[in-house]
């Protein structure tokens, strides 16, 4: 099992005239190839986790993605690249943060290094997997 760890300063937007800085964490697991793991808040005494698909970091940081609890979208420069990227996170209470794009793109492409897009299902045992479920 390998792991991968990015940790870096964002911003969460509070109101539209109201931003903090807040650090995170990305983390990536072999163990779990489909999922990444972003904790926001990590310096703070009530760390938020969540969870979700790597394929929809991915998506996220170059289009609209996700829908329900994990909502992403790029936010674009003046020469149309995705500068950063937007994570609204939450359902009935959300939360807004903003993150660059260029370190987490370097990271999640160590992640793909690591488990390629496609093969993360690779070596799973599927007649043990339906045995259990019988």
């Amino acid at each position: 099992m390998k792991k991968c760890h990015l940790a870096l300063k964002i911003t969460q937007w509070v109101i539209s005239e109201l931003d903090l800085p807040l650090y995170c964490e990305f983390t990536y697991d072999t163990h779990d190839p489909l999922a990444i793991t972003l904790v926001f808040d990590t310096d703070g005494e009530r760390p938020v986790r969540w969870a979700f698909s790597r394929d929809l970091l991915a998506e996220g940081m170059t289009a609209p993605a996700g829908e329900g609890d994990v909502v992403l979208w790029p936010e674009l420069c003046q020469d149309g690249e995705p500068s950063s990227f937007c994570v609204q996170v939450g359902s009935v209470r959300t939360a807004l943060f903003e993150i660059p794009v260029e370190p987490v793109a370097k990271w999640l492409a160590r992640t793909y290094d690591m488990v390629p897009q496609g093969s993360e299902l690779d070596g799973v045992n599927w007649d043990e997997l339906v045995q259990l479920a019988e």
